[in-house]
C-alpha cells in the first residue's frame, strides 16, 4: 500500500528518464569525437584550428548544436561560413559513428577565441 504522495520518480525523474538522459549524453560525446576527427581530415586552414568545445541537445537528441570555438585570428562568423559548407561531410561523418536508425540534425555554434591576450 502507498501510504505517501511522494515517490522518487516525482522527485527525481524516472529511471527510463535517466536512461534517456545517459543515452543523450552517449551520443553527443560521439558526436563530439566524430566532429573532432572529420574536421581535423578537412583540408581548410581554419577549420583544421576550430575546437569543438561541446555537443549539446538542441532541443532534444534528434537536433544537436555542435559548439565550436574559433581560431583567434578568424572572425565566428567566418568559421560559421565554412563550417555549413561541409555540414553534409560532417553529418555523413556522425551517421558512420554512430548506432542509430536517424542520424540527427547538426546546428553550429561558434564562440570568439578567448585565447586573443594570450598570443
Amino acid at each position: 500500500s502507498r501510504s505517501s504522495a511522494f515517490n522518487a520518480d516525482s522527485l527525481f525523474g524516472s529511471a527510463a528518464d535517466r536512461k534517456l538522459e545517459r543515452k543523450e549524453r552517449q551520443l553527443c560525446r560521439q558526436v563530439q569525437e566524430a566532429v573532432s576527427e572529420a574536421l581535423a581530415g578537412i583540408d581548410d586552414d581554419v577549420l583544421l584550428d576550430v575546437w569543438v568545445c561541446a555537443v549539446e541537445p538542441a532541443p532534444d537528441a534528434g537536433r544537436l548544436a555542435i559548439v565550436v570555438q574559433a581560431p583567434a585570428r578568424v572572425s565566428p562568423d567566418e568559421v560559421l561560413e565554412r563550417l555549413d559548407k561541409f555540414a553534409g561531410f560532417l553529418r555523413a561523418e556522425v551517421a558512420g559513428a554512430i548506432t542509430r536508425k536517424r542520424v540527427p540534425t547538426l546546428t553550429f555554434r561558434v564562440i570568439p577565441s578567448d585565447a586573443e591576450g594570450d598570443l
